[in-house]
């Protein structure tokens, strides 16, 4: 319609951990929703590891997404909630057990794998989240405000696996409005303000 979301955007990131900052309704979500495929850009163009992510399967299946929604399957322990992220993302029945305990051991729900996502905290569902975008092994994790509801102690461990990914090659683009928490995450940040 008449509402422009996003406009005269341009940047490039590498490996490593980026912070996107901005204030609610800035404009991040609608950034990472095209950069994951889910929205088409009306104009421009948008590359994710040098392909289309709207087009190219491959490349949407390298991109590991925490989207700032809370929409978990209440009804699920946490470990099957991961497991059935692992498989509609394609990991082969056989690694998927080892898939799961790994995504779970990495935001340290392992010792809750039984309970069910809807007996969480908001922060638990936050980990659970996580844990559910890194069992394809992403090459792009796209995390949206995904530090909400963490406690002080699980915010730093949040904040160093993410530090852990990016150090591992991966390209880590982590949203917040706070920026006490962007100057935590590392020096490479983006602004966006009012879609640009």
């Amino acid at each position: 319609g008449s509402v422009v979301a996003v406009s005269d955007v341009s940047f490039a990131i590498d490996s490593g951990v980026t912070a996107l900052l901005g204030p609610n309704g800035a404009g991040k979500s609608t950034l990472f929703r095209m950069l994951c495929g889910l929205t088409p850009p009306s104009r421009g163009e948008l590359l994710v590891l040098g392909a289309d992510p709207r087009r190219d399967r491959d490349v949407r299946g390298s991109i590991g997404l925490v989207p700032q929604q809370d929409a978990l399957f209440d009804h699920l322990t946490v470990a099957d909630f991961i497991r059935f992220a692992a498989h509609t993302q394609g990991v082969a029945q056989d690694d998927v057990e080892t898939v799961t305990q790994w995504a779970l051991e990495q935001v340290d729900l392992a010792d809750v794998g039984t309970k069910h996502v809807g007996q969480f905290s908001k922060g638990m569902r936050q980990r659970a989240k996580v844990a559910a975008a890194l069992v394809n092994d992403p090459e792009v994790l796209v995390l949206d405000e995904p530090l909400t509801g963490l406690d002080p102690v699980q915010r730093r461990r949040m904040i160093a696996l993410f530090h852990r990914l990016g150090d591992e090659g991966r390209c880590v683009l982590v949203s917040s409005h706070v920026l006490d928490e962007v100057a935590r995450l590392g020096s490479n940040v983006l602004v966006v303000a009012q879609g640009r």
